[in-house]
């Protein structure tokens, strides 16, 4: 098992900014892709950002630009860095963890609201 613990969510102004952590322990060898996933109130999950156990990045088109994901393996970290907030940005902030052909695992999640 994987466990998966997120810090870092809060109430920011819109325009600010915010750094999400997500600390990974327990069976963490293997582990391939990490990523941030949000649901907001009345919506699906969606895919913020991932990075590869490589480095490779991938973003939602509504934060391209804004967002940054970074991965520290020595650490089994991964990091969002969140500019220019936006209100539509509100959500639960979800880390999740892949290991290829063995499934995925979740945090709790973090809030995080941006007011206008």
């Amino acid at each position: 098992q994987v466990q998966l613990v997120e810090s870092g969510g809060g109430l920011v102004q819109a325009g600010g900014s915010l750094r999400l952590s997500c600390a990974a322990s327990g069976s963490i060898f293997s582990i391939n892709d990490m990523g941030w996933y949000r649901q907001a109130p009345g919506k699906q999950r969606e895919l913020v950002a991932a990075i590869t156990s490589g480095g490779s990045t991938n973003y939602a088109d509504s934060v391209k630009g804004r967002f940054t994901i970074s991965r520290d393996n020595a650490k089994n970290t991964v990091y969002l860095q969140m500019n220019s907030l936006k209100p539509e940005d509100t959500a639960v902030y979800y880390c999740n963890a892949r290991k290829y052909g063995l499934g995925y695992y979740w945090g709790q999640g973090t809030q995080v609201t941006v007011s206008s």
